[in-house]
């Protein structure tokens, strides 16, 4: 994984390799954070913590799509930037200890130090859906507006609205 998130694709993987709801609950993580709406991050969490490695892999493929975006728009966008943002976008929304894993684990990704940040996770993949989600609607705000940002992710992941 880099800052960009950019596996060499156009955009998301087809439609047809992702099960639905690993798509809505990859949206959905994302919208709670968009909103900063802990309740709806504690009703999505557990769907999430089921198909972790899933909805991870879909909020990777949704990372490179907002990062892709991001840069075709001009929008400055630096790894400094990026933490900053992350770690804003969960506080208050994750328990201290779990807000802290988050926030330190993407610090080190942010600079591409991966073998610190998988020391930081201690192999939770909620710890990396907790900073792809934050990531996404981070940056997914720098380009769009809230609607606009989920209306768009519905779009690119083959969901309808």
């Amino acid at each position: 994984m880099s800052e960009s998130f950019d596996g060499g694709t156009d955009g998301p993987t087809p439609a047809s390799d992702v099960p639905d709801h690993v798509k809505r609950t990859a949206i959905d993580l994302i919208a709670a954070y968009t909103d900063r709406d802990r309740e709806e991050l504690d009703r999505v969490v557990p769907h999430a913590s089921d198909d972790a490695d899933a909805v991870m892999s879909e909020l990777k493929v949704i990372a490179a799509f907002l990062s892709r975006r991001v840069q075709q728009t001009g929008v400055v966008w630096k790894p400094a930037d990026s933490r900053e943002a992350v770690a804003r976008t969960v506080a208050e929304m994750l328990p201290p200890e779990l807000e802290f894993a988050v926030s330190t684990a993407w610090e080190a990704h942010s600079v591409g130090e991966e073998e610190a940040a998988e020391r930081l996770t201690q192999g939770d993949p909620m710890v990396y859906v907790h900073m792809l989600a934050a990531f996404g609607a981070a940056i997914g705000l720098a380009v769009y507006k809230r609607a606009e940002l989920l209306s768009i992710l519905r779009q690119v992941t083959g969901l309808a609205d």
